[in-house]
């Protein structure tokens, strides 16, 4: 999370501290019911769907209100901007999917917990001796049929433009493994700048302010035409050509 600009400052009224306090509530026994389950799940072989169902579940307690538009293509590494800590709900129900994601998110237990029940890949790019065994993280996770997403730009935006998308990200797909699909994907907030996580806001207060809104946080996922021919020469052109797709999606 980066961005020297503004955040907007929002004083909480009693309503929004009971609706806060109601939907932590919901959030809370989502992961009592769900992680028991997961590992039952684990245990018996089966397909890991609870933490996506608990995401899921997560994003609904918090007003997330989701449409879909365009296709998606299963199994795909979406290429997606970033605005919000929702934008990980929102992907998990539309698209089912796992993250790539910067191992700084480790260095936090409970989040590092819930992180790896959603398979998610932790790469850390200052340490070259992990390179290899990332990129086989990732390439066996397409190859297994799994949708990944990944966020170019590296941290979140005020969702009203793009900032500069990260070819270094998409080192470990360089090559592309045969068969693989990338798929650019836009979040458009309805509200963004009441939802999107930028500037110096603590990401404590990022959370309060959008789980004490009385109004539902209205997103659409817009799944674009994935990319082909010479867009998936290498990780440049890849990054350039998804760069292209969202900003004029956003337009």
């Amino acid at each position: 999370m980066a961005q020297s600009v503004p955040y907007p400052v929002v004083r909480i009224s009693p309503l929004g501290y009971l609706l806060m306090a109601l939907r932590l509530l919901l959030m809370l026994v989502l992961l009592i019911v769900c992680v028991p389950l997961h590992y039952l799940w684990k245990l018996l072989g089966l397909d890991r769907m609870w933490p996506r169902m608990f995401l899921t579940g997560v994003g609904f307690a918090a007003g997330l209100n989701l449409s879909k538009k365009g296709k998606r293509v299963p199994g795909a590494l979406l290429l997606s901007n970033h605005v919000s800590w929702m934008d990980i709900l929102a992907l998990s129900h539309a698209a089912n999917s796992a993250y790539v994601a910067h191992d700084g998110l480790a260095q936090f237990g409970l989040l590092k917990w819930l992180c790896e029940m959603n398979e998610t890949i932790f790469v850390a790019r200052h340490r070259r001796t992990s390179v290899g065994e990332q990129t086989d993280a990732i390439r066996a996770a397409l190859d297994h049929g799994g949708t990944l997403t990944l966020f170019p730009e590296g941290t979140t935006s005020d969702g009203t433009d793009l900032l500069p998308f990260k070819s270094s990200l998409l080192g470990a797909l360089e090559p592309l493994p045969e068969g693989a699909t990338v798929q650019p994907v836009l979040l458009a907030y309805e509200d963004v700048p009441h939802v999107s996580w930028v500037g110096d806001e603590p990401g404590l207060d990022n959370f309060k302010r959008i789980l004490a809104r009385l109004k539902p946080v209205r997103l659409t996922v817009h799944f674009l035409p994935p990319l082909s021919g010479d867009e998936l020469k290498n990780r440049k052109t890849m990054t350039a050509a998804a760069q292209e797709a969202i900003h004029e999606a956003m337009l």
